[in-house]
């Protein structure tokens, strides 16, 4: 509020009025200009300005003064500056990162072996192998690839993995009680050297007689899994070989040569014209067919529940026969992409470890020379069906 005061000749003092003790400072100012405030312009509620302004000649009539502009102080509110920028979210904290050295880390390497993401002795370093091995985990599970352990990628990974044993976060390892061992026959015996058949740790006719042929193929088959190496079947022995392999059949067991029709595989009608790679996920075969002609069966193996080979009709967009995975960094030789980064192609996990592992979506060969043969047949542009049945 503001109140023109006029004297007769002398100054006009236009005052606001904030506090009673204002008025004082007014009334000094006035007296100095030889002016006296108006008591009836005291205004009923306090403002923030004082000013006082002089005029020689007072004007007829008094015209009512807008209110001012707030002050400075009175402006502030709650709206940001328009050009502020927001504050980015911090990341969690890195529970684990390269160059740790820790208890904790061997149990993380443990866990990541458990996955098949390390491979190798459990450290207690936290190093450039481990780094890339945690980058893996992040990137397949779609988390933020910082090679670094934070809380979200350590709860999943606790998720999906057991507690390691101590002797197994310091590579201790200690043999069972033999179930099977040298001298022993019978159709158990039978049963594991087919297993180990399967696999090409194990040649020659199945005997059922536990030999040293046999001795010796357990002991490679040991060694490559990092389990004591004794040439004895124990339950750990047993467990990871029948993991790895399917049930011997009767053919298998009795040294009986498969014929063609052994080889063969049910068609989707999909595969009947053309030239066509026929994929089942239920036989768990790949046929070459032309022109609804099989010329050509392989053993396949597909990608896991969270990383599923896709069903479909599709076709071979590209190849390349020494391919190197970009996000996995593994080898894919005698590729051949048919969905996206999907491929048909040569897994030596698949030839050494059988049906245990899966791959990241693709369809894997164990075959070599059945692959690198398809490699050459097959064309750009030659029809892929991938079907359930």
């Amino acid at each position: 509020m503001s109140t023109d005061v006029f004297f007769p000749e002398v100054c006009v003092v236009r005052v606001h009025w904030k506090y009673a003790a204002a008025s004082v400072a007014v009334a000094l100012i006035a007296a100095l200009s030889g002016c006296a405030p108006d008591p009836e312009a005291v205004p009923a509620e306090p403002v923030v300005e004082t000013s006082v302004a002089v005029a020689s000649t007072p004007p007829a009539t008094s015209t009512p003064t807008p209110s001012p502009t707030p002050s400075a102080a009175e402006s502030v509110t709650a709206t940001p500056d328009a050009t502020e920028t927001p504050t980015p979210t911090p990341t969690s904290a890195a529970l684990l990162k390269e160059g740790d050295d820790s208890d904790e880390v061997r149990e993380l390497q443990h866990r990541l072996l458990q996955l098949q993401w390390y491979e190798g002795d459990i450290t207690s370093t936290f190093d450039e192998k481990t780094r890339l091995a945690v980058e893996g985990f992040q990137t397949k599970r779609g988390f933020n690839a910082t090679g670094e352990v934070d809380q979200e990628t350590w709860d999943k990974l606790v998720d999906m993995t057991r507690q390691p044993t101590d002797d197994e976060m310091h590579n201790i390892l200690r043999a069972g009680p033999a179930l099977f061992r040298k001298g022993d026959s019978g159709d158990e015996v039978k049963d594991i050297q087919a297993r180990l058949k399967q696999i090409a740790w194990f040649s020659g006719d199945i005997t059922g007689n536990y030999g040293d042929v046999t001795v010796e193929a357990v002991k490679g088959f040991q060694k490559k899994r990092g389990i004591p190496v004794t040439g004895e079947v124990d339950q750990r022995t047993l467990d990871r070989l029948v993991a790895m392999t399917r049930t011997p059949t009767t053919d298998e067991l009795n040294n009986v040569v498969p014929t063609a029709s052994s080889t063969s595989m049910t068609l989707d009608d999909r595969c009947l014209s053309g030239r066509v790679i026929c994929i089942s996920k239920a036989q768990r075969k790949l046929a070459w067919v032309v022109d609804g002609k099989i010329s050509m069966v392989v053993d396949v193996r597909f990608g896991s529940e969270l990383t599923p080979t896709r069903n479909g009709v599709f076709s071979v967009n590209w190849k390349s026969r020494d391919h190197v995975s970009s996000l996995y960094h593994t080898s894919m030789p005698y590729a051949l992409f048919f969905s996206g980064g999907q491929a048909v192609h040569y897994s030596s996990d698949f030839a050494a470890r059988g049906y245990n592992g899966a791959s990241h979506g693709c369809v894997n060969v164990r075959d070599k020379a059945a692959v690198a043969k398809l490699f050459d047949l097959a064309q750009v542009g030659d029809k892929v069906v991938v079907y359930t049945g």
